[in-house]
């Protein structure tokens, strides 16, 4: 019997899809069909940790994300298996705090989560974060121009609203991290939530 727990568990370790296992120990694995379309997504929140690490693994420019003790991730899946990944959390720029903020800190998405999986994400999300905090105001992200044109932002009704100049050194290039840096002109873009009277 020993010998078939150390089995189970080296294979598992062994899997490189095993990460995107919703729940690996209560669940049997998806049956290895892929969702067609992102209407076949089911979005929920999701532990952090599994998140970044999912993170890791998609995002383009960022795969790092160091500071996220304040964040709070969503996960999109089917069949028990992950596509796409969200970390939000308090603003960074200290010129947002105490104003009902909320920053989409990282999007990834896996190549082969179905088209518009970004655009559908960020209604979803939307709504979610408009029910589990009704504190926030105002939904943030930034676009790296050097990676990205912003058509999911566009598409899902975001308002671009302010542009600031790439630049190559920062603080954290002082603290060596280990991420990369992104070094594209940064688009803000911003999203008004419906205020509940």
């Amino acid at each position: 019997m020993l010998d078939f727990i150390i089995v189970l568990c080296y294979g598992m370790r062994m899997r490189g899809d095993s990460i995107r296992v919703v729940h690996p120990l209560f669940q049997a694995e998806g049956d290895g069909s892929t969702p067609i379309s992102s209407l076949q997504l089911i979005f929920d929140w999701m532990d952090v940790g599994k998140a970044l690490e999912l993170n890791k693994l998609w995002h383009s420019m960022l795969p790092a994300l160091t500071n996220h003790f304040s964040c709070k991730a969503i996960g999109a899946s089917y069949a028990n298996t992950y596509y796409a990944v969200a970390l939000w959390g308090p603003p960074i720029s200290w010129n947002f705090n105490n104003k009902g903020y909320y920053e989409l800190r990282r999007m990834a998405i896996s190549s082969d989560a179905p088209k518009n999986t970004a655009s559908r994400m960020l209604k979803i999300m939307r709504i979610m974060i408009c029910k589990a905090r009704p504190d926030v105001v105002r939904l943030i992200s930034y676009q790296d121009t050097g990676v990205h044109r912003g058509t999911i932002y566009k598409a899902s009704g975001w308002k671009p609203v302010g542009r600031r100049r790439g630049y190559k050194t920062t603080w954290s290039d002082y603290r060596k991290r280990a991420d990369s840096i992104a070094t594209g002109d940064k688009i803000r873009w911003e999203y008004d939530l419906p205020q509940k009277h």
